[in-house]
């Protein structure tokens, strides 16, 4: 049984952040041809669910690089690998240094999530603020209100990749934690930045899934170093053409550009389709 997982920036999504048209009938042509598939992406549920709101994608979604699942049937949300505070306390002022605005996402105890936060630093700040404000399902609180017990899923932020990098960099001394930044897709000088615990990765959570599935064959796509954990899972793993060479370099081989359908051409090939 082939299992087929892809990133969506700079991988499935277009550089309008959505599904194109050729793409949409591929995945189509997918479920109508048996072969199972999901995505698996650094976003939040929230905020990738935008981006794919033409498809239907029917088995569980991973999402914050495997912390967060979630099936769209059941309307229920899987977590790994959760944080304490005293875990996450270094990072924050690293956060404060650099002048980043971290947004800190956790579990409350009836099972909501909720997401603390500073005072916002800049525009990119007030632009990851905007947009998580306007799910009315997420609980937005001062960073100052976060429980000593918080049960903390992980932490987003958008930058300029200098703060960024230096961000990342202070994390690699902590072992508890793993950090990835990257970007550059939909804005040059706009980055991204997640942090969560270093027990989960997009491989560890799609590894997961292939074995409940029963799936034999696991073949994906990606773009950036989130996406390098599938890779050295995967029987076959593609890296877009867009994909920087050292991405390319671990992979089984390239397809084309994300803004030009290059896995959705790559898949009718492959499978027919």
């Amino acid at each position: 049984m082939d299992f087929v997982v892809f990133d969506l920036d700079g991988t499935l999504l277009n550089k309008q952040q959505r599904l194109s048209e050729t793409t949409l009938k591929t995945l189509d042509k997918l479920r109508q041809a048996g072969i199972a598939y999901t995505v698996a992406t650094g976003r939040t549920h929230l905020a990738a669910a935008p981006c794919i709101q033409n498809h239907n994608f029917p088995l569980w979604q991973i999402y914050k690089n495997g912390v967060e699942w979630w099936h769209p049937e059941d309307q229920v949300y899987r977590h790994q690998g959760i944080l304490e505070r005293h875990m996450i306390e270094a990072t924050l002022t690293s956060f404060a240094e650099q002048e980043v605005t971290p947004f800190v996402f956790c579990i409350e105890n009836d099972g909501q999530q909720s997401v603390y936060y500073p005072p916002t630093h800049n525009h990119y700040g007030e632009t990851v603020y905007k947009e998580l404000a306007s799910h009315q399902n997420l609980l937005m609180n001062s960073i100052e209100h976060m429980p000593n017990n918080a049960r903390i899923i992980n932490i987003s932020a958008l930058g300029h990749p200098d703060m960024l990098n230096t961000i990342v960099e202070n994390c690699q001394g902590q072992e508890h934690l793993v950090a990835y930044s990257g970007g550059g897709i939909y804005h040059s000088e706009t980055h991204w930045i997640d942090i969560h615990h270093s027990s989960t990765c997009k491989g560890s959570a799609i590894e997961q899934l292939k074995q409940e599935l029963n799936a034999t064959n696991l073949i994906v796509f990606g773009d950036g170093d989130n996406d390098l954990t599938m890779f050295k899972i995967a029987d076959e793993a593609y890296a877009t053409d867009n994909a920087p060479s050292y991405i390319k370099a671990q992979a089984s081989g390239t397809v084309g550009h994300h803004d030009e359908d290059g896995v959705a051409l790559f898949l009718n090939k492959r499978f027919g389709l």
